[in-house]
């Protein structure tokens, strides 16, 4: 009977296993997402005087997801080496992996005012991570011999969304001259690759269903690169401020554009593509609502808090259920 018992846990953990090591890349997506709500909220907090008690609830949700899939990253990278090590080096799968270290970046932020140590420890672990699958990153597209079909726009996130956010939470921790540093790294890299996905996107095929919702990640780093610009001169409005608001209300305007080719999408874990870059565009629409206290600001900044609120709360409850459904994960 014992042995039956044992038997069964052992299936048990290897079934569970299993689950683990079938967690595709683009699930890092979650954490970045939920991670982004947070600090909306923070922010929210901060402007509005909202209960502190929610931003820090986000965050640690964020923090269990970010731990699962870490675990995730760990059980592969132990058991499956081989298989890390070739979606790393995959055209479409690769970038994904940077979400990672960035996500332990703004989590280590969420940290910071429970634990300041720690969370400085946290930062500059997933930062130097961040660097370093950054340029690692951008030198195995060099070596690579890629196929432009296969780019998509979360090719944005090793070095764009990296360096920019990690001259964000540089800046929170007083590292102002690093924050610089690497805001200019998101800058040059969005330079860069921003102009290759566009050309990919306006001259060659529509991206694949699965790949249509990273079309979102297009807003980011204007919303981005504001934030950070604007946490690292301390709320500063000049010439190029307007400059990264201006091409940001183009690219909303471009997504409201391809909002009849979302609404055609299944649901997917893909959809998590709209969370943190959405979550981005509201912080900075909040940023300048306090600075420049429009008509009815308090009512427009809570109107932007509530639908960010409820737009990523849908995508959560969503992922929920096709978890509960069996449609998300299986094992391998």
């Amino acid at each position: 009977m014992k042995q039956v018992d044992k038997s069964r846990e052992g299936s048990e953990v290897s079934r569970k296993l299993q689950t683990l090591m079938a967690v595709p890349a683009n699930f890092y997506l979650i954490p970045f997402g939920l991670v982004g709500l947070a600090r909306v909220w923070q922010l929210a907090g901060d402007l509005y005087g909202l209960p502190a008690s929610i931003g820090a609830t986000l965050f640690l949700v964020a923090a269990v997801v970010f731990l699962v899939l870490l675990a995730s990253f760990v059980a592969k990278l132990v058991l499956a080496p081989g298989t890390i090590a070739s979606e790393l080096k995959h055209p479409v799968l690769g970038p994904f992996y940077s979400l990672l270290p960035i996500s332990g970046m703004l989590l280590a932020v969420g940290l910071q005012p429970y634990a300041s140590l720690a969370a400085l420890v946290l930062f500059w672990i997933f930062f130097l991570a961040t660097t370093l699958l950054g340029g690692w990153l951008t030198g195995q597209w060099i070596v690579a011999e890629l196929d432009i079909d296969k780019f998509h726009p979360c090719y944005f996130l090793p070095t764009v969304a990296g360096g920019l956010l990690g001259g964000e939470c540089a800046a929170h921790f007083g590292m102002i001259g690093l924050g610089w540093m690497s805001f200019g790294v998101g800058m040059i890299g969005w330079v860069m690759i921003g102009s290759i996905i566009l050309n990919r996107l306006f001259f060659r095929p529509m991206l694949p269903a699965a790949l249509i919702p990273t079309l979102a990640i297009e807003i980011a780093p204007p919303v981005v690169a504001g934030n950070t610009y604007f946490i690292l001169t301390g709320g500063r409005v000049d010439l190029f401020a307007y400059i990264l608001a201006g091409y940001a209300v183009l690219m909303v305007l471009v997504q409201l554009r391809l909002v009849p080719v979302y609404l055609k999408l299944p649901f997917t874990p893909g959809f998590w593509g709209f969370a943190f870059s959405y979550a981005a565009a509201a912080g900075f629409a909040l940023r300048w609502i306090g600075i420049t206290h429009p008509l009815a600001a308090t009512f427009l900044g809570f109107a932007v808090l509530v639908a960010i609120t409820l737009f990523i709360g849908g995508i959560a409850v969503r992922t929920l259920v096709a978890l509960g459904q069996g449609k998300l994960l299986r094992p391998r």
